[in-house]
């Protein structure tokens, strides 16, 4: 039997608040087919000294995003095998 998991990844890009260097975020959002919900966050922040391609700034706040979405999926992991086993549980990337 297979399961659908999605994710949705949405990028936002502003100006930093302090300076003029564009701040790209990301936020991962993973459903899992039963329905849980789990989101991840990223940004990334162009040096001025950089070229202006904003595909590259969106690249990495989503590759950040996904690792945070990736590390807080492993935490929900180990709390759900905690929870079974009744001693705390840490899973290994």
């Amino acid at each position: 039997m297979a399961h659908t998991w999605n994710v949705q990844i949405q990028l936002f890009s502003a100006e930093e608040v302090r300076s003029d260097e564009p701040l790209t975020t990301a936020e991962a959002e993973l459903t899992t087919s039963g329905g849980t919900t789990l989101r991840g966050f990223g940004r990334a922040r162009k040096d001025p000294h950089d070229p202006d391609i904003p595909e590259i700034g969106e690249e990495l706040a989503a590759a950040r995003a996904l690792r945070d979405l990736a590390d807080r999926l492993l935490r929900a992991t180990s709390d759900d095998l905690a929870a079974i086993e009744h001693h705390k549980v840490h899973v290994h990337p």
